[in-house]
């Protein structure tokens, strides 16, 4: 799946633009619009996998957060 095709079909979900990269914004979206709450963990990609089953949009988020490149540092 192409990344771009990943972000739209994230979209589509939430009905709202936000950041998939943002750990804030992921938080935020789930826990109002599907009422999801994330377990704590050491990071937010790890809460995210422990519940990976619980909404699709869960492992949408987490494919797309793997396909994001780097940013390269100098």
């Amino acid at each position: 799946m192409a990344k771009d095709f990943i972000l739209q079909r994230i979209l589509i979900f939430t009905n709202q633009t936000f950041d998939p990269n943002s750990d804030s914004q992921v938080i935020q979206v789930l826990k109002s619009k599907f009422n999801i709450r994330l377990p704590q963990r050491r990071s937010v990609n790890e809460s995210l996998s422990s519940t990976v089953s619980d909404h699709e949009i869960i492992g949408l988020i987490l494919k797309y957060r793997s396909m994001v490149e780097p940013t390269p540092s100098c």
